[in-house]
């Protein structure tokens, strides 16, 4: 499709604009990772997030899980709702806070995170197919230098340049 030309000045080209390419990308990543658990175990990403989270990091709260995964609250709140009504997380009440709870895989949860895990880490080395290992590298180290530049753009509240 070519693009419209009636308009003055620059025109953003979405194919070429990073945030978008990312999203994409993330996207599509998702949905192939997604069927290896949607099928067998009945979660969704979100769902798959928060056993992801606790499966490496053991106990956590709700807003840790949020915070680490870069989900929102409700998002989260959802998933941990359909994982505990399939029994796949147990819930501790803390004493000091009685509005969060501490959270961890139940048997189920675990046996489940012990199955998709390496499933999940096979289909992420298929995905970089015939990457070379030097590609594959830089590729990790200009991902680590954007999301490092992006969290602190936004933690600044940076805008868009006039």
């Amino acid at each position: 499709m070519k693009p419209m030309s009636n308009h003055e000045g620059f025109v953003l080209r979405l194919e070429n604009f990073l945030p978008y390419r990312l999203v994409v990308a993330a996207s599509l990543v998702s949905q192939a990772t997604a069927r290896t658990y949607a099928t067998k175990y009945g979660i969704g990403i979100a769902e798959w997030r928060v056993i992801a989270q606790l499966g490496e990091f053991g106990t956590m709260t709700a807003k840790q899980i949020g915070t680490r995964s870069h989900m929102h609250k409700t998002k989260v709140s959802r998933a941990v709702a359909t994982l505990t009504r399939k029994k796949m997380l147990a819930k501790r009440a803390n004493r000091d806070d009685k509005r969060e709870a501490f959270l961890s895989l139940s048997p189920i949860g675990l046996e489940i995170y012990e199955s998709i895990a390496p499933a999940a880490q096979a289909l992420s080395q298929r995905m970089f197919g015939e990457v070379s290992a030097e590609d594959r590298a830089a590729f990790e180290r200009v991902l680590d230098t954007v999301t490092a530049r992006a969290a602190a753009l936004a933690d600044t509240g940076a805008e868009l340049p006039d």
